[in-house]
């Protein structure tokens, strides 16, 4: 599950399309801007240093982008939902409709680790991409990706 401290409903879109990575990193970056105050041209340019570590895409259509701030006092995330999939380089060579940006303090440590993880975690779920994919509605999103989802056993 992802908190919901975290992830703030304001900072999810849904968007028809993207023409490049670095369209959606500035994307990213504005709605960063927008909503947690950050310098739109840091984000983007974290952003773009991180990517050009390896790709964030994890496959099935998801990808994490993430970076350092040195400009937020905690870690927050973005979440976009791509109505036409991006070529992102995922290694299983699927295009990526569903990303999950995530920004952390310079100093962010094992908290930035503990984040990535749950997204990762969440996003893994084929059952939830799927609801997120099934939804336009940014509010209906925010509920699906930060409530505890439960299993029941017969």
């Amino acid at each position: 599950m992802i908190s919901s401290d975290l992830l703030s409903p304001e900072a999810i879109r849904v968007i028809p399309g993207m023409s490049s990575k670095k369209r959606l990193f500035n994307t990213l970056s504005d709605v960063a801007e927008q909503v947690y105050n950050l310098c739109p041209e840091s984000v983007s340019d974290a952003l773009m240093e991180r990517e050009s570590l390896g790709p964030t895409a994890v496959g099935q259509g998801v990808a994490l982008p993430h970076a350092r701030i040195d400009s937020i006092d905690r870690v927050r995330g973005v979440f976009l939902k791509l109505e036409r999939p991006l070529d992102f380089g995922a290694a299983d060579r699927q295009p990526v409709d569903l990303i999950f940006g995530l920004f952390a303090p310079e100093d962010a440590g094992v908290d930035h680790l503990k984040a990535l993880a749950a997204v990762s975690r969440t996003l893994r779920d084929p059952d939830l991409c799927a609801l997120l994919r099934a939804n336009g509605d940014a509010a209906t999103i925010h509920t699906v990706l930060t409530q505890r989802r439960t299993t029941t056993a017969a």
